[in-house]
């Protein structure tokens, strides 16, 4: 919570660089809904695989890894579980569904972090409990040397912490000391610095702040696999973590290191979705899918030129025929004739 207190103590001066960052990504989420509106069955090949690739990597940063021939039944199907490896895998991927289902809408409180420790350890002992005893961050050599890296908060101070950690990051979304990603970025170091589990605390911290992202009104991390990105960096995201993580707990430490390594991450995130988006083939009936996903979307009645208007790019002919055909096979009916009457669904 010290880089929390930090910003609610005293409004930042944002480096050169952040403003950068945020200036791209300000872009990027204004073209987000112009990509997940056009573009539904590009996106459904996009989600697939962000959460393949989110799944094994912030797995694979840890250590855990597992056969690839039962990557894709661990992340789609319900196999018999092999081994603890396996179980964590798969809980990983029930937290990102969890989070990629809610949205903004599942709230970032202390329970909901236990929760999603809980679903990405599996049934070990003290999944989704706070630690009983004080953990270190350590470094082991190749030739056996370790050495500590960082002293993470004491057990009996963790509780305490946690709670002061969410109040303000609440607090700071509610009275905008900084830009919302900037606070996400924050959450997150703080988090780390607390280390508030035993085990399992990189995966948490990368569930949160996919989560934060939610409620930044950024979504790359539903098509772009955030995980990923930062595994192919792995090196620098260790190397910031240690750099920001000194004198944390005196609040004299310095955050920008790890909350522009985060930025630089959801950046990367955005300019990679736009590019897929782009090179992704579009299969057949994707205008029809994007016409018949419109209507889903209607509450109550609703207009050709409410279609029209959610589905930049779709003629009106195709429309049409998608409402005639809807019609006899009775799915919807029509409320009077021409452009302007209005269509009412029917059943399911």
């Amino acid at each position: 919570m010290m880089t929390l207190r930090q910003l609610a103590a005293e409004p930042p001066t944002l480096p050169t660089r952040t403003t950068w960052y945020l200036t791209d990504l300000a872009e990027a989420r204004g073209k987000q809904e112009l990509f997940t509106r056009q573009s539904p069955q590009k996106l459904k090949v996009l989600r697939e695989h962000a959460l393949i690739e989110s799944t094994i990597s912030s797995n694979r940063i840890e250590g855990v890894e597992v056969d690839k021939s039962r990557v894709g039944t661990l992340i789609f199907g319900k196999p018999a579980l092999r081994d603890r490896d396996e179980e964590e895998v798969r809980g990983y991927r029930d937290a990102l569904k969890l989070i990629h289902e809610s949205g903004a809408k599942l709230p970032i409180s202390e329970a909901i972090i236990k929760r999603l420790h809980k679903l990405c350890r599996g049934e070990i002992w003290d999944a989704g409990q706070y630690k009983e005893k004080d953990v270190d961050i350590t470094q082991t050599y190749a030739d056996g040397r370790s050495r500590v890296r960082f002293k993470t908060l004491p057990a009996k101070q963790t509780p305490k912490a946690m709670a002061e950690m969410i109040e303000l990051w609440q607090r700071g979304m509610r009275e905008k000391w900084v830009h919302p990603l900037v606070l996400a970025a924050a959450l997150n170091l703080d988090f780390l610095c607390i280390h508030p589990f035993r085990d399992g605390n990189g995966r948490a911290s990368r569930l949160l702040f996919l989560l934060a992202c939610y409620h930044c009104g950024i979504e790359a991390g539903r098509y772009i696999s955030l995980e990923r990105i930062i595994e192919d960096n792995k090196e620098r995201y260790y190397e910031v973590l240690e750099q920001s993580s000194q004198r944390w707990q005196e609040g004299k430490h310095d955050a920008w290191p790890a909350m522009n390594f985060l930025l630089f991450i959801l950046t990367q995130a955005c300019t990679e979705f736009e590019q897929r988006v782009g090179q992704l083939k579009s299969p057949r009936g994707e205008k029809t899918e994007a016409v018949m996903a419109a209507i889903d979307r209607q509450i109550s009645t609703f207009r050709v030129a409410d279609l029209q208007a959610d589905c930049p790019g779709v003629g009106l002919d195709l429309i049409r025929q998608i409402l005639s055909r809807l019609q006899k096979e009775k799915k919807i009916k029509s409320l009077g004739t021409g452009r302007s009457a209005k269509w009412e669904k029917l059943g399911n």
